[in-house]
């Protein structure tokens, strides 16, 4: 009996119906049925699929018994009917599989077709702006600028300017020049920590993607270029490798949750190992890792196919047969008191170079928690990282990808306000980090908030990455996210490094370019009523509007926006200060490394 929709289930429902059903011809009734499942796959039972085989055996016979044996195409029929028994008995032999098991051979055209949908449709059929998480027209701007290739546009734009979303830039019939001094941002000076060896940061760098989820060949690629050009290397979370110092780019630390590269052997935190590694004079920068933004609250995920003994190493893992999962928290801190606390003892245990920490924001409270914590204890981080819930990962469950986590935009403003609003602001740096990919993403996210940004994915692009979306199988096809040495071979060390050096200048001059036709003359004079966002077809908004700008110091005079100060002053609850084991540590060690840092500053004057 066909199976009719419950639309049209009583024109049906008579006996005399039935009977003018039964006459119809196939296509009518196809038009009733829930879907157009073709009738030949539909029909295909076992006992066809013997009837089948039993022909194409009798076919087999016969071009053995009429063909001279010496031509090797007489036995292709014995072939082919051998291969069609073999995969219809294996089929029918399993029982995991219902299509398979229930359509013997054909059902298998399903699981090919399914397995080859996104190439055909990447390839095929998806337009220039669609697909995520990059679409054809982004992915194609940064492999033109890594291959230094001419950019521009013919025709005018292909972008529907009225369409919901477009946004644009204010520009100025005063254009400026921006000049080159100001295009890098100082990190450290004149801060509330106790920083002794700031940084001067270029305007986009290499977002943390740890040694392990990329290759030994995309680690050092990356790094040369970051070299070549002068902007910093983020190690992600998997700890300082071999493959990250050997080419001598500067890096920024990242320290997660599993503390690799200054882990005990029980997983907690090596006070003695930190120091050292945090030493080494091409590390600049240290970021404690709070969350990111493609699965904050979870731990990052490092399969056990991935793991080599350069990684153990790394690491500084015993094992290699497990997968390694990093826990959701730290151990280093339980409070936000400690969490500040904990900054402070990294940047003494650096020798005084800037500290920061690298979050997606979750609850506002939580946030507010933090910048009233940093007040309480009198240490504000030289800079903090907002990572958008639109990061890229190389392994996360799908739910924290797809439903935890601020997007980049919102985020930004709220950590922004709420240092304008706390009256830190100009005491921190902020990195923005999440699919920025060209000029004008660099800009409106400076304009949002950011003095700089990171980019991760468009950094793979520049590698050679083409979206394949195999990073947490270990079969990335153009070795940068596997440790299979025959696919890491493929990643030519010299040429991609040259790449991402470009990408990142040409980037960078887009941006800078924009920021001149603005009439401006430092990225600091960016701001968010720079940037306008189409809110409708007839109605446009700037993000100043959008998201209005806190004064200094007005959550701490009660006078922020309603929402914005509930959120300030419901922080005060989670703030129950307890005794600080890890304060009082931190006192005992200062005598220490207070020698150590004046030893430091006094050969920096020298």
């Amino acid at each position: 009996m066909h199976h009719i929709s419950h639309r049209r289930l009583s024109k049906w429902s008579t006996p005399e119906k039935w009977e003018e059903w039964e006459k119809l011809p196939a296509w009518e009734k196809r038009q009733s049925q829930f879907s157009n499942f073709p009738d030949f796959i539909e029909k295909w039972t076992p006992a066809r699929y013997y009837s089948f085989g039993s022909g194409l055996t009798a076919w087999s016979v016969y071009v053995l018994l009429t063909n001279d044996l010496i031509h090797l195409t007489t036995f292709c029929p014995a072939a082919f009917t051998a291969i069609y028994f073999y995969v219809g008995f294996k089929d029918r032999s399993q029982r995991r599989n219902t299509i398979r098991y229930s359509f013997p051979v054909l059902g298998n055209i399903r699981y090919i077709l399914e397995t080859l949908r996104p190439e055909i449709r990447q390839y095929f059929i998806e337009g220039d702006k669609e697909a995520l998480p990059f679409s054809r027209f982004q992915r194609t701007i940064v492999y033109q600028r890594a291959k230094a290739m001419p950019d521009s546009d013919a025709f005018g734009t292909k972008r529907d300017v009225y369409h919901v979303g477009y946004e644009w830039v204010q520009h100025s019939i005063f254009p400026t020049v921006i000049p080159e001094q100001n295009q890098r941002i100082p990190i450290g000076e004149g801060g509330k920590s106790n920083c002794i060896q700031p940084y001067s940061a270029a305007l986009l760098n290499i977002s943390g993607m740890s040694y392990g989820a990329l290759s030994d060949n995309a680690i050092l690629a990356l790094n040369e270029g970051a070299k070549m050009g002068n902007f910093y290397h983020n190690t992600g979370e998997g700890g300082i490798s071999e493959f990250h110092l050997k080419p001598g780019g500067d890096l920024v630390w990242n320290v997660g949750t599993g503390y690799f590269g200054c882990r005990s052997p029980d997983g907690s935190f090596n006070r003695g190992m930190f120091a050292d590694n945090a030493s080494r004079p091409e590390v600049k920068m240290i970021e404690l890792k709070l969350s990111q933004g493609a699965k904050p609250g979870h731990g990052g995920m490092l399969p056990a196919a991935k793991i080599t003994p350069a990684i153990m190493r790394a690491r500084g893992l015993d094992r290699d047969d497990l997968d390694v999962n990093s826990p959701p928290n730290h151990t280093l801190f339980t409070n936000y008191h400690e969490f500040i606390e904990a900054l402070a003892l990294l940047q003494e245990l650096s020798g005084g170079k800037p500290v920061g920490f690298k979050m997606c924001l979750g609850q506002y409270d939580q946030f507010c928690a933090i910048v009233k914590a940093m007040m309480e204890v009198g240490f504000v981080p030289d800079f903090v990282t907002v990572d958008g819930a639109e990061g890229g990962t190389g392994a996360a469950p799908s739910e924290f990808s797809n439903n935890v986590g601020m997007p980049l935009v919102d985020a930004l403003r709220f950590v922004d306000n709420t240092f304008n609003g706390a009256g830190l602001r100009q005491h921190v740096k902020i990195i923005s980090s999440g699919k920025i990919y060209d000029g004008f993403s660099m800009i409106k996210h400076l304009s949002l908030g950011a003095d700089m940004c990171n980019s991760a994915r468009a950094m793979m692009f520049a590698l050679g990455c083409v979206q394949s979306l195999k990073c947490n199988t270990n079969h990335c096809p153009t070795g940068v996210a596997t440790q299979d040495p025959r696919l890491m071979a493929g990643l030519h060390i010299p040429s991609k490094s040259v790449r991402v050096f470009n990408f990142q200048e040409r980037t960078v001059h887009s941006a800078v370019e924009l920021m001149g036709a603005m009439g401006l003359s430092h990225p600091d004079e960016l701001d968010p009523r720079h940037v306008v966002h189409r809110v409708s077809n007839a109605k446009s908004m700037t993000y100043a509007d959008l998201y209005p700008k806190l004064e200094p110091g007005s959550l701490l005079r009660g006078e922020g926006p309603a929402l914005h100060q509930a959120s300030w002053d419901r922080s005060s609850k989670l703030l129950k200060r307890r005794n600080s084991a890890l304060m009082t540590s931190l006192r005992l060690h200062r005598k220490f490394y207070r020698a150590k840092l004046l030893k430091i500053s006094e050969k920096q004057n020298f």
